[in-house]
């Protein structure tokens, strides 16, 4: 297996979006619309302090009734932020993404943000790695 250095390495974008825990529901909400992206880093200085979803969003604003315009980020970001670092292995990630119904991992490097893995990351990942196996075996096969 690689490790989340490969992945970050080979993904199209290297952007990392985060947010403020003062900063309202709704910025966060309206700069993951704008990048298409389903979650965000929550950061104090370099430091990551948390994680705010959709799933968040979901459960914590819309179904308990709260104001987008007036809840912040601290109001409902998940605190106890699961992180790997580069050297971790997308096996590794996998099983924490599995085992703790997560999507997305933040990378850290020296308690310094340095990427995301998504579980749309690691799966490709994994089927470009099966496809390299495929190809090998039937270049062995076919001699």
């Amino acid at each position: 297996m690689q490790t989340v250095a490969h992945i970050l390495n080979n993904k199209a974008s290297q952007d990392i979006y985060t947010i403020a825990p003062d900063a309202t529901v709704l910025e966060a909400l309206t700069l993951m619309a704008d990048k298409g992206i389903g979650a965000l880093v929550v950061t104090q200085g370099s430091q990551v302090v948390g994680i705010i979803s959709e799933r968040d969003y979901a459960r914590k604003v819309a179904l308990m009734e709260r104001s987008s315009y007036s809840t912040t980020v601290a109001d409902i970001m998940t605190h106890a932020v699961l992180t790997v670092t580069l050297q971790h292995s997308t096996e590794h990630c996998m099983k924490l993404m599995t085992d703790k119904h997560l999507r997305h991992l933040p990378v850290v490097d020296n308690n310094h943000l340095t990427g995301l893995v998504s579980i749309g990351d690691l799966v490709k990942n994994v089927m470009a790695e099966q496809q390299s196996l495929i190809d090998q075996l039937q270049n062995y096969i076919s001699g």
